[in-house]
């Protein structure tokens, strides 16, 4: 349904070099994911309003704002003047999310939904027909180098099903662990959109690193498709 798509992570970054950082990724990849966090809803701090704003002058790539923090109806908006092309939340922390969702489409953003990897689809099953991106971790949000946890996969298979339901088009992003060795079974899957912070960064030659997560990505879909034939 949609072409993959490899989201460097900016977390795994050198902030003091950032528009070098994501200068270097940007021959690979046609956007990247800013992880927002307060202290809060996850006990790390990361950036705000102005680092978006700064990184929005520094780059024309699609800036993919994942807010992991307790207030998302006071920040969302910033994020969104400030430049995000797009903004996830976490809904379990929102009193109306479909509310938040419509506000921040009006704001002229695209908008995704986040579920922690113990969370069932059930939990944005409503917000479904009305995103454009469902983030599933495969990690516990809130700091980069985690471990990717397979017991996740089955849930991306699962909002697959329930997007064909739904006769919906958002994307399905995965964000946690993400490198060469585990891309594959979440695009089987049915993953579109894979998060890779320190798959990418963490090597000299961004460009390749990123290319390479993405070509195993096809390739793990080429090899399902053989298997079927």
């Amino acid at each position: 349904m949609h072409d993959l798509r490899v989201a460097p992570s900016i977390l795994s970054a050198d902030f003091a070099r950032l528009a070098d950082e994501v200068a270097d990724v940007a021959p690979a990849v046609r956007m990247v994911h800013v992880d927002v966090m307060d202290g809060h809803y996850v006990p790390n701090l990361t950036l705000g309003p102005p680092v978006v704003r700064s990184l929005r002058a520094a780059t024309e790539l699609f800036l993919d704002a994942h807010l992991m923090i307790s207030d998302p109806r006071t920040y969302a908006p910033q994020i969104v003047a400030a430049g995000a092309d797009s903004v996830t939340f976490h809904p379990e922390v929102e009193d109306d999310p479909l509310g938040l969702v419509e506000l921040l489409r009006d704001a002229g953003s695209q908008v995704g939904v986040a579920i922690r990897p113990h969370q069932p689809l059930s939990l944005v099953e409503e917000l479904l027909p009305h995103i454009d991106m469902l983030l599933i971790m495969t990690v516990q949000p809130g700091f980069g180098g985690q471990a990717f946890q397979p017991d996740v996969v089955p849930k991306i298979a699962e909002a697959v099903e329930a997007r064909a339901s739904l006769r919906a088009r958002f994307r399905i992003e995965v964000d946690g662990g993400i490198s060469v060795a585990t891309v594959g079974s979440t695009a089987a899957a049915g993953a579109d959109t894979f998060v890779a912070g320190s798959a990418v960064f963490d090597h000299p030659d961004r460009v390749a690193a990123a290319r390479a997560v993405l070509d195993a990505a096809h390739a793990a879909l080429g090899a399902g498709a053989q298997a079927r034939a």
